[in-house]
């Protein structure tokens, strides 16, 4: 399955309206974003770490949505005020040690019944070859499997639903993939010249004329507050 839309997804599968949502690592919050302007009665608080990111987001400002520093493993918010939690892409970028605790923090926010959207890029593909030249994730992506298992397994969650598709992504040349994927404000790849060339080598034979288009294989696991 291609999934072209997230949002769309979302709402085939989740009770956005009207709903108090919380994202933790919302990175831009692009998602979100979106998200409130399609649910005129939806609000969401978002949470990030890395400070440039958040700067950036707060210059931005959006009505409905509230901007927090912080981390998924310390939420500095009182318990059971959510509906629904997002957690794209972010997961595999809390701390191992933490993973557990945020799982923990994410079920204290929620309302009983509420539920947490997990989204996560799966270890494998063309486009994971490529990245895991420079950001090798596969540790840190298992890890995050592990603690949902883990979490699932315990008294605070269980498991609703579990979905695998593909996600297109597309850049228009090599010189925006190394911005957008090698040079993050949260992360430093000890880049080399070297290793530069390295990557551009394993991508431009995947050039098109428009660019190059690959999938993201993605794992979404859907829990429930107990």
């Amino acid at each position: 399955m291609v999934v072209t839309d997230e949002l769309a997804f979302l709402g085939q599968h989740l009770p956005l309206p009207g709903s108090r949502l919380i994202e933790l690592g919302c990175g831009p919050a692009r998602l979100m974003r979106q998200l409130l302007q399609r649910e005129a009665t939806c609000e969401a608080v978002a949470l990030e770490v890395d400070a440039v990111q958040m700067a950036k987001n707060r210059q931005q400002p959006q009505e409905r949505l509230h901007f927090v520093s912080a981390g998924a493993q310390a939420i500095p918010l009182l318990s059971e005020q959510f509906d629904g939690a997002l957690m794209l892409k972010s997961l595999h970028h809390v701390p191992m040690p933490d993973m557990d605790a945020a799982l923990r923090e994410v079920a204290r926010v929620l309302k009983p019944g509420g539920w947490l959207y997990v989204s996560e890029p799966v270890y494998g593909g063309p486009l994971n070859e490529i990245v895991r030249l420079f950001n090798d994730e596969g540790e840190v992506r298992a890890a995050a499997q592990q603690a949902l298992d883990r979490a699932v397994a315990g008294a605070g969650w269980r498991a609703e639903a579990e979905w695998r598709f593909d996600m297109p992504v597309h850049w228009p040349d090599f010189a925006q993939f190394e911005q957008r994927m090698m040079r993050p404000s949260f992360a430093d790849h000890a880049l080399t010249p070297a290793l530069i060339e390295r990557v551009r080598a394993a991508f431009e034979p995947h050039m098109g004329p428009d660019g190059v288009h690959l999938m993201r294989p993605m794992h979404v696991r859907l829990l429930r507050r107990q």
